[in-house]
C-alpha cells in the first residue's frame, strides 16, 4: 500500500491521517506545534446556523460521518472524548419564538429542533422568553482528542514533532521524496498556516480569530450549553467556558483585552450571577470567504494535496472533507464541486502571471 506525508495535526490533519491508516496505508506525519485553532476550539457540534436557523452546508450529511467516526475513534484509543451535550438557543423576544416555530416545520430542521419550548428556572440566567432545544448535539473535546491520537501516532512511528521545510522536498513523477522518504504524495493541512505554503498560498485562505474565556460560577449551576449571542458551556467544578469572538482582521494569535472586554459584554446581558475569569485562549480558525472547505489537488503537481479551511465547524467537516480527500488520492473520485479548490484556479493562474 501506499505512504503518505501528512503535513499538520489538527483536525483536518488528523481526520485524513485515521482515513489512510483506516484504507490500509502508511502515513508520516509532521507538525511543529505552532497552528493551535483546534487545540482551543469550543467543539460543538450542531448542524443548525442559530442565528439564521437554516442548516449549515450539507449539515446532515455531516453529522452521518461525524458521529460514528468520533465513536471509532474513542474505541481505538480507549479515551472518551465526545461528550452529549444539549444547546439551548436562549430567545430574546417573543419574534425568535416564532421564527424558532417557523423554522421546526422545515424540512431538514424539523429533526434537529425540538417544537415545545424550554421555560428558564436557573435564577441565575436571564431568560424570560425561554429557550429552544438542539437535538443530537454534543462536544468533542479536541484538546483530548488531538492529544491521544497524537501520542498514538507516535506509538506506532508515525509522528514528526517538527517543522516542514519545503526546500528540502522533491516532487517526481512517481510521487515526492521527503528527508528519506519515498511516498506517493504530501498533503497539507497546516490551518492558518497555509498562507506561507508556497504551493498553496494562492487559495483565500482567510483567518478569523477566535477567543475564549474560561469561567467561574459556583452560583451559575448550569448543566446545559447556552447561545445567547455567545455561547457558555460547562466544564464541570462550577467552570464554564464562553465565547467565542470572530475577528477577521487580526493576525496575531495572542488572546487581547479588546476580546475579553467583547465577551464579557456578552455575558453580562444574560448572565446574573457573580463570576470570575480564570483563563483566556486564542487561536486563528482558517477560513474562506464562501464558507466551503478546500480540499483537492494542485494545478500543476498532481501528489500535493490540500485540506484546509474548516472554520468554525471543523468538528463536523473534518470527518467529510477526509474522506473526499482520500478517495481522490487513492481512486481518483471527483471532490464535491462546493469544497473542490479547483474553484479558485484562475488565482492560480493569476499568481503564476504576477510571478
Amino acid at each position: 500500500m501506499g505512504h503518505y506525508i501528512i503535513v499538520g495535526s489538527g483536525l483536518s490533519g488528523l481526520a485524513t491521517a485515521e482515513t489512510l491508516l483506516g484504507e490500509g496505508h502508511q502515513i508520516t506525519v509532521f507538525d511543529d506545534g505552532s497552528q493551535k485553532a483546534s487545540m482551543v476550539a469550543g467543539g460543538l457540534y450542531n448542524p443548525v446556523v442559530l442565528k439564521r436557523l437554516n442548516l449549515t452546508w450539507e449539515g446532515k450529511r455531516l453529522m452521518n460521518l461525524a458521529l460514528p467516526f468520533y465513536r471509532a475513534l474513542e474505541k481505538k484509543l480507549g479515551v472518551d472524548f465526545d461528550e452529549k451535550i444539549s444547546i439551548l438557543r436562549l430567545f430574546a423576544s417573543v419574534e425568535e419564538q416564532n421564527k424558532w416555530f417557523e423554522a421546526t416545520d422545515q424540512p431538514g430542521l424539523s429533526e434537529y429542533l425540538s417544537t415545545p419550548l424550554i421555560a428558564n428556572t436557573n435564577e441565575a440566567i436571564h431568560a424570560p422568553y425561554g429557550y429552544g432545544e438542539v437535538l443530537h448535539t454534543g462536544r468533542i473535546h479536541t484538546a483530548t482528542l488531538l492529544s491521544a491520537y497524537r501520542e498514538y501516532l507516535e506509538g506506532i512511528g508515525s509522528l514528526q514533532r517538527k517543522a516542514f521545510c519545503f526546500s528540502d522536498l522533491r516532487i517526481e513523477d512517481d510521487g515526492v521524496r521527503y528527508e528519506g522518504l519515498h511516498a506517493g504524495g504530501v498533503i497539507f493541512s497546516e490551518g492558518f498556516g497555509m498562507r506561507s505554503n508556497p504551493y498553496f498560498n494562492y487559495l483565500p485562505l482567510e483567518g478569523n480569530k477566535g477567543e475564549l474565556l474560561e469561567i467561574y460560577a459556583p452560583d451559575l449551576k448550569e448543566s446545559r450549553v447556552i447561545k445567547a449571542g455567545i455561547f457558555i458551556i460547562p466544564t464541570g467544578n462550577d467552570h464554564y467556558l464562553a465565547g467565542a469572538t470572530y475577528d477577521r482582521n487580526a493576525e496575531d494569535p495572542e488572546p487581547s483585552a479588546q476580546a475579553r472586554a467583547t465577551l464579557l459584554k456578552g455575558l453580562h446581558k444574560f448572565i446574573q450571577c457573580d463570576f470570575e475569569i480564570t483563563r483566556q485562549w486564542a487561536g486563528i480558525r482558517p477560513t474562506v470567504a464562501d464558507r466551503r472547505p478546500l480540499v483537492g489537488v494542485h494545478p500543476e503537481h498532481s501528489t500535493l494535496f490540500v485540506i484546509n479551511g474548516m472554520g468554525s465547524r471543523g468538528v463536523l467537516l473534518a470527518p467529510y472533507a477526509a474522506r473526499c480527500l482520500s478517495g481522490l488520492i487513492l481512486r481518483g473520485e471527483p471532490v464535491p464541486e462546493g469544497m473542490d479548490c479547483i474553484r479558485f484556479s484562475r488565482r492560480f493562474q493569476s499568481s503564476e502571471k504576477k510571478a
